[in-house]
C-alpha cells in the first residue's frame, strides 16, 4: 500500500561503474548494495514501479509483474507491450512466481517494490537466477530519481532523459500560464486512500501523489504532517472525517483525486458527500478541482497528469 513506502538508500547513474577488467559487467549501487550487473542487459525481469519505467524506456524485458494501477496511464503502444509480456508476479511481492522468473531466463532482475515488501521475497532464490537490483520507491515525489535509476540499471537512462526534458518543458509552460491565477492561494488535497470503515480521509501535503506534479506547475500546498512515519506517511495523513474543518479549513482552494474516468473513488466521494466538506470555505467559494492521473510515476505518464491538471485548473483563469 502506498502509505507503507519508506525511505531507502538512493543513488543515480553516477554510482554505476564498469567492473574492472570485465567490459561485460558493471557495478551498480542498488538499495540492496553494490551489485554486479550486465553492462548491456538483454533479458530483464522487472517488478513493481520498475515495470512502467522500463516499458516506456524500451528496455529488453522478458517478464514483468502485473501493474494494474498504471494501466490507465499507459499509451496504446506501451499497453500492447505490457499485455504481450509474460507475467511472472502479481500486484504484490508475495505474488512472485519464482518458477516463472527462472523460465524467463533473465540476465538481470530489477525489483521496484517498497522496502517493507522485500520481506515477502525469497531474495536468495532470485539471486540464484540472475543479478538482482532492488530500486524501490520512497516518498511519492521521488519517482523522478527512481525512474532514472531503474532505467540506468537497464541501460536505458537516455530514454528517461528525453521524456524528462519534455515533461519539464510542459510543466514550465503551465507554470507561466497559471502564475497569476495561483498567486497567493493556499491549497489542500484530498487523496484516494482514506478508510471509510474507519471514518478517515486522506489529506495529502506537498510531495505526495496528488500534489507533487501540481507543485511543478506552481500550486502551493500548505501544512505538513504532524508526525512523519516514513515514505508516503511523511507527506500524507489520515484524519477522521470530523477533523475535516480543522485539516482543510485554512485552504483557499482544494484539489482532490479522481479516477481516470473523472469519477471519485468511494473513499473520496465519502468526503465530498460530507456536510463538513460543503461548509469548507474553499468549497463555498467554488475553488475545488478534481485531479486525474495522480499516480503517475514516470515522466511519460506525468505528461498526461500535467494535461489533466491544466484541464482542472482552467476555471481559475476566468476569475
Amino acid at each position: 500500500m502506498i502509505a507503507a513506502l519508506v525511505l531507502v538508500t538512493s543513488c543515480g547513474s553516477s554510482g554505476s561503474d564498469p567492473e574492472p577488467g570485465d567490459a561485460a559487467t558493471r557495478t551498480f549501487e542498488a538499495d540492496n548494495g553494490r551489485v554486479t550487473i550486465p553492462a548491456d542487459p538483454q533479458r530483464i525481469v522487472a517488478t513493481g514501479y520498475a515495470v512502467p519505467v522500463l516499458i516506456e524506456a524500451g528496455a529488453k524485458l522478458v517478464g514483468i509483474s502485473t501493474w494494474k494501477r498504471g494501466l490507465p496511464l499507459m499509451s496504446e503502444e506501451d499497453r500492447r507491450t505490457y499485455d504481450g509480456l509474460a507475467k511472472v508476479a502479481g500486484e504484490t511481492a508475495a505474488e512472485t512466481n519464482y518458477e516463472a522468473v527462472a523460465k524467463a531466463n533473465p540476465d538481470l532482475i530489477v525489483i521496484g517494490v517498497p522496502k517493507p515488501a522485500l520481506g515477502d521475497l525469497d531474495m536468495k532464490r532470485l539471486e540464484s537466477i540472475a543479478p538482482v537490483a532492488v530500486i524501490g520507491p520512497t516518498v511519492p515525489s521521488a519517482w523522478r530519481e527512481l525512474s532514472h535509476r531503474q532505467a540506468d540499471a537497464a541501460g536505458r537512462a537516455e530514454a528517461v532523459e528525453k521524456t524528462k526534458a519534455a515533461y519539464e518543458k510542459k510543466a514550465g509552460e503551465l507554470k507561466a500560464k497559471y502564475r497569476d491565477a495561483l498567486a497567493g492561494l493556499k491549497f489542500g488535497h484530498v487523496g484516494a486512500y482514506g478508510d471509510i470503515s474507519a471514518g478517515t480521509f486522506m489529506r495529502e501535503f506537498g510531495g505526495s501523489w496528488g500534489t507533487n506534479i501540481a507543485q511543478d506547475v506552481g500550486v502551493n500546498y500548505y501544512g505538513e504532517v504532524e508526525k512523519k512515519g516514513g515514505g508516503a506517511a511523511d507527506v500524507s495523513e489520515h484524519p477522521s472525517i470530523e477533523e475535516l474543518p480543522e485539516s482543510l479549513g485554512e485552504a483557499d482552494a482544494i484539489t482532490y483525486t479522481v479516477e481516470a474516468d473523472g469519477k471519485p473513488s468511494p473513499e473520496v466521494k465519502y468526503v465530498l458527500d460530507s456536510k463538513l466538506w460543503k461548509n469548507l470555505p474553499a468549497v463555498k467559494d467554488g475553488l475545488t478541482f478534481p485531479f486525474r492521473y495522480t499516480e503517475a510515476a514516470t515522466y511519460e505518464s506525468a505528461l498526461r497528469t500535467l494535461d489533466a491538471i491544466d484541464e482542472a485548473l482552467a476555471p481559475l483563469l476566468d476569475r
